[in-house]
C-alpha cells in the first residue's frame, strides 16, 4: 500500500474502506460500516442529484442543510447552519442507519469539506468511531472501485449497514465556543479563520451581508489543508502549517476555529486533530458574529 493511502485516524483510505466492504470478495461482510454520502456545495449542483448519478454502494445520502443543521433563527443569531438539537440529530442519524457500536464512514465529492461537518457533529454528539474517506467519492471512482446510481441505497449492497440504527446523541463531546469566547481567544489564544483569504481580508463577500473578519483572528484557509489530489496533507506538513499560525499544541494556547457558518471550520478542526491539536469550533461563525452591531469587524491582513 502506498504511504499516502495509509489510514490516519480519523481518516480512512479508499483501500481500507474497500476491504471493510468486501469489494472483490465472493462473500461480503454484512453491516460492517454505516456509509454516509455528504456531498454538498453552496454554489454547485444539489448533492442529492450527484448521489443519484453515482455513489458508493450502500451509502445513504445526507442533506447537510436539513440533517446536519438546525433551523435558522429569524434574526440570524446562531448563523446560517446552527447546530441541530440532540433529539432531531439522533432521529436523523438513526433513520440513516447510524448505531453506536458500528463504524461510520462519511464522504463527499473530494476534499472532505462537507464530510467533515458530519464527522464533527457525530463526534460532538458522542459517536466514538467516525471516519472521513480521504479523497472522497472522486478518489473512490478514480480507483475503479464499484459505484451505483439511483436515489436510494438498496438493501444488500456490499458490506454497508442498512435498516434503522440505535445511535444515542449526547451533546458536548467536542469543544465549542460562542462569540464572546471567540473574541477572547483572538486576543489570548489562537483564533483561526477557515474561509478563503479574500473573504478574510474583506476583499469579497459573496454570501454574508458584512465583509471582513473577527479582530485578532488569523487567516487559515481550509483549502490549504489538502493537496492537489484533495487528500489531506501529510501530518508533519499540517503541523508545520499550524505552528506557523501560532497553533503548535505545545505553547498552551487554546485554539478556536470559525468560518462562514461552521461547515468548513469543521474541516479545519479535523486537520488540527490530524496534527495532534485539540481545537474548539465556533458553530455560528461569521454569519452569527455579524448579527450584533456591537461586535467589531476588521478588514485587511
Amino acid at each position: 500500500m502506498a504511504p499516502e493511502s495509509v489510514d490516519r485516524a480519523p481518516l480512512i483510505s479508499i483501500e481500507r474502506l474497500a476491504e471493510l466492504l468486501g469489494v472483490g470478495k465472493e462473500k461480503t461482510p454484512v453491516g460492517t460500516v454505516t456509509l454516509l454520502d455528504v456531498r454538498w456545495s453552496l454554489t454547485g449542483p444539489p448533492g442529492r442529484d450527484l448521489y443519484a448519478a453515482g455513489h458508493i454502494p450502500g451509502a445513504r445520502f445526507v442533506d447537510l442543510d436539513h440533517q446536519l443543521a438546525g433551523p435558522q433563527a429569524p434574526n440570524g443569531v446562531g448563523g446560517r447552519h446552527p447546530l441541530p438539537n440532540a433529539e432531531d440529530f439522533q432521529a436523523a442519524m438513526r433513520a440513516l442507519g447510524v448505531s453506536d457500536d458500528r463504524t461510520v464512514v462519511v464522504y463527499d465529492a473530494a476534499d472532505s469539506t462537507s464530510a467533515a461537518r458530519a464527522w464533527w457533529l457525530l463526534r460532538y454528539f458522542s459517536h466514538s468511531d467516525v471516519r472521513v474517506l480521504d479523497g472522497g467519492y472522486a478518489a473512490w471512482a478514480a480507483a475503479g472501485l464499484p459505484t451505483i446510481s439511483g436515489d436510494t441505497p438498496g438493501t444488500s449492497e456490499l458490506g454497508a449497514a442498512t435498516g434503522a440504527g440505535n445511535f444515542i446523541a449526547v451533546p458536548g463531546a467536542m469543544p465549542v465556543i460562542d462569540a464572546d469566547r471567540a473574541a477572547k481567544l483572538a486576543v489570548e489564544g489562537v483564533l483561526l479563520d477557515a474561509r478563503a483569504a479574500a473573504r478574510f481580508r474583506g476583499d469579497v463577500e459573496p454570501i454574508d451581508p458584512v465583509a471582513g473578519h473577527i479582530p485578532g483572528a488569523v487567516s487559515a484557509p481550509t483549502r490549504d489543508n489538502v493537496g492537489p489530489d484533495d487528500r489531506f496533507l501529510p501530518t508533519e506538513i499540517l503541523r508545520t502549517r499550524f505552528a506557523s499560525l501560532g497553533a503548535n499544541g505545545l505553547n498552551g494556547r487554546e485554539v478556536g476555529v470559525y468560518c462562514g457558518s461552521g461547515v468548513t471550520a469543521a474541516h479545519e478542526v479535523l486537520a488540527l486533530e490530524l496534527s495532534g491539536i485539540r481545537a474548539a469550533l465556533y458553530p455560528g461563525s461569521w454569519s452569527d458574529w455579524i448579527t450584533s452591531p456591537d461586535r467589531p469587524v476588521a478588514a485587511g491582513e
